[in-house]
């Protein structure tokens, strides 16, 4: 069996230089949504494989329709089980727009001392090449000490996360036979806080909706039609009060088929975080949980599917006042999902719901805004339980798991495209300000995302 010990007293050992190819890295400006930096995205990826064929990879800049892609193998120790995993980041990054809010040349890495603490600048310094790179300098520095990797290593950087991705599907397909591994590492999360590690086992699904219903052929006056003809923003205001009851459930019909109550544990160990309604909600201006009436203000955002408005349109919405029945009403509603709620049925069911509601002289319209369901990975699942171990171990503190709100397109795809679980690890924090000027990611979160990453690949690679 390996010893991982100087496989960290390596990465401790060679953190500056780890640094420093990081802010290489960070100095090529590889903004994908402007076609004025494609040629930096490319060189971004000729980066990249050259710094993972330095160190025994067979990396190669694989083209698509938009910017490239760069994959990357490296075998495992021959005559060893153990697992082949697929790691996955992104190199590409978002504008820096607005320019004159930045402290610094945002494409010049530093580490300077921000509140007491070490950090390292720049756009991507955490979104995703700090991240990504602290999995490549893990590699690195166990290929230095023990000449091979514990586990077989298949590396997809993509360039074009920050621009929805329009690429990466096709891409998916085409290579799926190359591309499918045991499971997936994914680093594009955080931690709980800047002391506790943590891993996302599940994150929430979404169904989009628009719907648009319409009544009189033209707008009316409402002096001369009020109360005889029908109000379409009436009738839509109607039917979104309905979906909610007054303890925030949803009433839509076999909503809740497929949701699960989080399991005690978890819920327990949530609730030993620290977080209460005041601290989630005080920093917004707000103080009391809307959602299903009960339930713990992280199991809110984490474990129950919601049903919220977004957007609601219809009559006169200049200045001054204008006295009109509209033609017709619009409003975008979003779900997001959990558990195994199937987004087919979710949509059938609200459109069946509001079709009910109807009048029968008037009509609505549904167009559809995308549908995915929710990825949720077993709590006792071997290779999480690992992780969670080698995170522990590392940080001297219990690795926590936890859900996200949100949703990450390319963990989806995994499994439904390539049949693989992911596991998703990351080091960044809330303060990163990701996307925004002055993006930085903390020095201990890059250092000691290199020491687990190793001790993760150390601990799947035993039996």
């Amino acid at each position: 069996m390996s010893d991982i010990s100087p496989v960290l007293s390596r990465l401790d050992a060679e953190l500056d230089a780890s640094v420093e190819r990081l802010a290489a890295l960070i100095k090529i400006p590889s903004i994908s949504t402007d076609d004025a930096y494609a040629a930096e995205c490319q060189r971004a990826a000729d980066w990249l494989v050259a710094d993972l064929t330095s160190i025994g990879f067979e990396a190669s800049v694989r083209p698509t329709a938009g910017r490239p892609m760069v994959v990357a193998h490296h075998a495992g120790p021959a005559g060893r089980t153990s697992p082949h995993v697929l790691f996955y980041g992104h190199y590409d990054v978002q504008p820096v727009d607005p320019l004159e809010l930045w402290h610094a040349d945002p494409f010049e890495a530093k580490v300077v001392e921000q509140d007491g603490v070490k950090v390292i600048t720049g756009r991507g310094s955490a979104d995703d090449k700090g991240q990504l790179m602290t999995f490549v300098e893990a590699c690195r520095a166990y290929k230095a000490v023990h000449g091979e990797l514990p586990c077989a290593v298949t590396i997809l950087f993509e360039g074009e996360e920050e621009s929805g991705s329009p690429s990466l599907k096709p891409f998916l397909e085409e290579n799926a036979k190359e591309l499918t591994a045991d499971f997936a590492l994914v680093c594009d999360t955080g931690m709980w806080n800047a002391e506790t590690p943590a891993i996302s086992t599940a994150l929430r699904g979404l169904v989009g909706e628009e719907i648009t219903i319409k009544a009189a052929d033209r707008d009316l006056h409402s002096g001369s039609y009020g109360g005889a003809a029908a109000n379409p923003i009436r009738i839509l205001a109607k039917i979104l009060a309905d979906i909610h009851d007054e303890t925030g459930r949803i009433t839509i019909p076999a909503f809740y088929d497929g949701v699960e109550e989080t399991p005690s544990q978890i819920l327990e160990s949530w609730k030993g975080l620290g977080e209460t309604a005041e601290t989630f909600l005080g920093p917004i201006g707000l103080s009391e949980p809307s959602g299903e009436k009960g339930r713990h203000v992280l199991e809110l955002v984490w474990t129950r599917p919601t049903a919220e408005f977004n957007g609601i349109s219809g009559g006169y919405t200049g200045k001054g006042f204008k006295t009109v029945i509209a033609a017709e009403a619009s409003a975008k509603v979003s779900f997001r999902l959990v558990g195994t709620q199937d987004p087919v049925a979710i949509r059938a069911n609200f459109r069946k719901f509001v079709e009910e509601r109807i009048p029968s002289d008037c009509s609505v319209e549904f167009h559809p805004h995308g549908g995915s369901p929710a990825i949720n990975l077993g709590y006792d699942a071997p290779f999480l339980v690992k992780a969670q171990t080698a995170l522990t171990e590392e940080w001297n503190k219990p690795a926590v798991m936890i859900a996200m709100g949100g949703s990450i397109p390319i963990v989806g795809d995994f499994k439904r495209m390539l049949g693989m679980e992911s596991l998703l690890v990351g080091f960044g924090l809330d303060d990163d300000r990701i996307h925004s000027p002055n993006e930085k990611y903390n020095l201990t979160s890059f250092a000691k995302g290199q020491r687990s990453w190793a001790r993760i690949l150390d601990a799947l690679s035993k039996a």
